[in-house]
């Protein structure tokens, strides 16, 4: 089964359908519930179409030999307490939600456990965003997969194999959306690989889109140009905030120029000019704006034309400045001022 369309809610994703924008807050509320719910409000106002979080639960997935990716954290002394640090309860969970889709928002966040997705579950999200570090946990995969909910893979830490073996479990099972990603925080324009998003649409006919962290709006608009059908940002409401993704972040005011941004390019794209036709519509700014042949000097009727006696002037309304050479030589069949548009019935036959 091949979805080359698939619904997220009641969101269509795919070709033909504007490009489902997420704002992702992962840990940016560092622990507080009010920030979360603050990210909801700021994601919502930019126009972007989901919110997207995190949801870690430190038991379910961490040892105290886990590692921080970025020595960033005074207050947590191992990447466990990190985690336990970022829990959200079941039912402050499902405020999270309701806000979101009070704020016409879809509400999505990433399972990194078995019981983070049964959490998840019980919460109610539409589809599934599977982080890049989590293809490789199966367990969790066949778990929301089994759910029949649309899938939303990160692709930025497999190769084409390790991809391949994960498309395979999900797809004919969940539809599918494949996000090209770089896991550097931020990403340089270099390590970007829009190019990828097209070898994926061909290599497994899904909708496709960028999950961006370079931190600016270049890259998701460039996207958009190529057709991207999702795109997925990083958002902080201040570049002084606290966390590791601040860098890779937008700021709700970029954020809404991404989107505008987007929107503008779907609009271009989904409307293909015909050269011929647009040029016969500006046939009054041809008029304004071309030349015409006109006289360089006050000229008497029988003089013979040279190339010295002309010139080409605003508006366009006379002879074509191209006919110039056929001129030189003809002979004027009555007096031409300076200035004048130089017309059929001036010439003798």
């Amino acid at each position: 089964m091949t979805h080359t369309e698939i619904a997220i809610g009641k969101r269509k994703v795919g070709p033909g359908h504007p490009a489902l924008i997420i704002g992702e807050v992962a840990q940016a509320h560092d622990g507080s519930l009010g920030t979360a719910h603050a990210f909801i409000d700021a994601i919502a106002a930019a126009g972007a179409d989901a919110v997207k979080f995190q949801t870690h639960i430190a038991e379910a997935e961490s040892t105290p030999q886990e590692k921080f990716r970025v020595a960033f954290s005074k207050q947590d002394v191992t990447r466990f307490d990190y985690w336990k640090r970022m829990e959200f309860s079941e039912e402050q969970w499902r405020g999270l939600a309701q806000h979101a889709r009070e704020s016409k928002l879809l509400f999505l966040s990433s399972p990194f456990s078995v019981e983070a997705a049964e959490l998840l579950e019980g919460v109610g999200v539409p589809a599934w965003k599977v982080a890049s570090g989590e293809v490789s946990n199966t367990p969790m995969l066949e778990k929301i997969v089994a759910t029949r909910k649309p899938v939303l893979l990160s692709a930025g830490m497999s190769p084409w194999e390790e991809l391949d073996r994960v498309v395979a479990l999900i797809k004919g099972k969940s539809p599918l959306a494949i996000f090209q990603c770089t896991t550097a925080y931020p990403c340089p324009p270099g390590e970007i690989g829009l190019n990828v998003m097209e070898e994926m649409r061909a290599r497994y006919a899904v909708p496709v889109g960028l999950s961006d962290h370079s931190g600016k709006i270049y890259a998701g608009l460039a996207a958009a140009s190529l057709g991207a059908n999702l795109i997925e940002v990083h958002v902080t409401l201040s570049r002084e905030m606290f966390g590791p993704d601040v860098p890779a972040s937008l700021m709700p005011t970029e954020l809404g120029q991404l989107v505008e941004g987007v929107r503008f390019i779907e609009a271009a794209l989904a409307a293909p000019v015909n050269k011929d036709k647009a040029a016969g519509r500006s046939a009054e700014s041809r008029r304004l704006f071309f030349h015409s042949i006109v006289a360089k000097q006050d000229l008497p009727a029988g003089t013979v034309l040279a190339r010295e006696h002309l010139t080409t002037k605003k508006p366009g309304t006379g002879m074509a400045p191209e006919r110039m050479a056929e001129l030189v030589g003809r002979t004027l069949a009555r007096d031409v001022k300076r200035d004048q548009l130089l017309a059929e019935k001036d010439l003798a036959r």
